[in-house]
């Protein structure tokens, strides 16, 4: 597979809604989904899958309502299912302006000679990859490098991931993954181009670093020593606990957006940036927070 990395513009599109004084305020607003997770299934516990597109479909119309100059589903789109795809791909892709994925453990919850498909079918350029926009480097990461599930079976992929499980983190769940040396090389390269450019960096991934949690990536202690030392790192921007959660390590802020999924209420963001702060503007059982940005 293709693992080239990108780094492109996204231009902002002039969109209509939010009060003028706001966007004056805010240097971009951008949309936040995580865990939509639809299957035509029945309810499970607090998971109440077909409900799903009723709530994208809100979103969309309320994000669209916004100035937004991009919007991010932060992973798990499908809990399972391939044709899943067909009946929330077209909901989300309504969206004004400019959409992208990141990929979760459900997503490939598809058939083995799918998942190599599954950047191509959602138009991401690679499984990880760059953006800048207004002095912002968006660097999403693929938390499903190393897992039990993100490869065909019997890959080289597929064989190194289940060895690392093994030997490294065999308590670990397997529902989590994590990121191989390959792209911590690439990431580490991006965040030092940032360093000296004086950019900004927000970090897209569906798995939790921190704080310890089971959903957390198996090497996140890893991830976190290799992410600290740059100051150009401001914003972890996750899902998969769908309970959310928040911490700040090093002086970083680590927010794990509530799932959409779960429960008859939605769940979504829209996030502000300004030069010194990002407020995050909850709807449904996602709360407003503000996030303020270390020097």
């Amino acid at each position: 597979m293709d693992r080239r990395h990108v780094i492109g513009l996204v231009a902002a599109l002039p969109l209509w809604g939010r009060a003028a004084a706001e966007q004056e305020a805010g240097l971009f607003h951008i949309g936040a989904i995580a865990d939509a997770q639809y299957a035509d299934e029945d309810n499970a516990g607090a998971r109440m899958y077909r409900l799903t597109p009723a709530k994208l479909t809100e979103a969309v119309a309320t994000l669209n309502r916004a100035k937004l100059d991009f919007a991010v589903h932060l992973g798990d789109f499908i809990d399972q299912d391939i044709k899943s795809y067909d009946t929330v791909l077209p909901i989300l892709r309504k969206l004004a302006c400019p959409l992208h994925f990141v990929l979760g453990n459900h997503d490939f919850a598809v058939p083995q000679d799918q998942k190599l498909a599954l950047p191509q079918m959602l138009a991401m350029p690679a499984r990880y990859y760059g953006f800048v926009h207004k002095g912002w480097v968006f660097a999403v990461l693929d938390g499903n490098d190393l897992s039990t599930y993100g490869w065909p079976a019997g890959s080289p992929e597929d064989v190194e991931s289940r060895k690392y499980h093994d030997e490294k983190c065999p308590t670990a769940p397997t529902w989590d993954g994590g990121i191989g040396p390959r792209q911590l090389a690439w990431l580490e390269d991006v965040l030092a181009a940032a360093d000296r450019q004086k950019q900004k960096v927000a970090l897209l991934c569906h798995f939790p670093i921190y704080p310890e949690n089971r959903h957390n990536l198996w090497n996140a202690s890893e991830v976190i020593a290799r992410i600290t030392p740059h100051p150009s790192v401001k914003l972890w921007l996750n899902g998969h606990n769908h309970d959310g959660n928040y911490g700040v390590v090093a002086g970083i802020h680590c927010l794990n957006l509530k799932g959409m999924l779960d429960t008859v209420d939605t769940a979504y963001a829209v996030l502000t940036f300004h030069p010194d702060r990002i407020a995050v503007h909850g709807y449904g059982r996602q709360a407003d927070m503000t996030l303020p940005l270390r020097p």
